[in-house]
């Protein structure tokens, strides 16, 4: 996912889209999201909501 405030590029998992209840995404599609990091220390977007 690419980030309008110029960070990293987010990795976004399937489950954390359908815990938002999106039934997938589309290239174009603009969502609102916060970042988590796991044990591993690597960030993904969590708690999608669509633009």
């Amino acid at each position: 996912m690419v980030r309008d405030d110029g960070q990293p590029d987010a990795f976004v998992h399937i489950s954390a889209v359908e815990r938002s209840g999106l039934h997938g995404l589309s290239e174009g599609d603009q969502l609102e999201f916060e970042i988590e990091i796991d044990r591993r220390g690597k960030a993904s977007a969590v708690n999608l909501v669509q633009r």
